[in-house]
């Protein structure tokens, strides 16, 4: 049975950072890309940041780049989102899933190829 456990979020501050952990269980963790989504309050969930089954490749939503970085690592099956120079309009629930195709589908942006998402953890932004 697959398990995504996020952890890291908190409230911070404008311009602070944080960085979310994403642990997975239950799969061959090699066998998928991993991406990060975030839901706000009354806003769908949208696309914040993927990374390859090997992590040499990575894609951003244009919100987030140049101050979110997305890396994995495959030998403690996890995935982990830093994020810097963070914003109110940053403030969300962030969610990891798993992707089962090849990154060069470019199926990352979209949430319907994730097959299994964690529950969520909750950054708040605010002064």
């Amino acid at each position: 049975q697959v398990q995504l456990v996020e952890s890291g979020g908190g409230l911070v501050h404008p311009g602070g950072s944080l960085r979310l952990s994403c642990a997975v269980s239950g799969r061959t963790f090699t066998n998928y890309l991993m991406g990060w989504f975030r839901q706000a309050p009354g806003k769908e969930r949208e696309f914040v940041a993927a990374v390859s089954r090997s992590a040499a490749s990575t894609a951003y939503a244009d919100l987030v780049k140049g101050r979110f970085t997305i890396s994995r690592d495959n030998a403690k099956n996890s995935v982990y989102l830093q994020m810097n120079s963070l914003k109110p309009e940053d403030t969300a629930v962030y969610y990891c899933a798993t992707n089962p195709q090849m990154w060069y589908r470019k199926s990352y942006y979209s949430e319907s190829k994730y097959d299994s998402w964690g529950q969520g953890t909750q950054v708040i932004v605010s002064s």
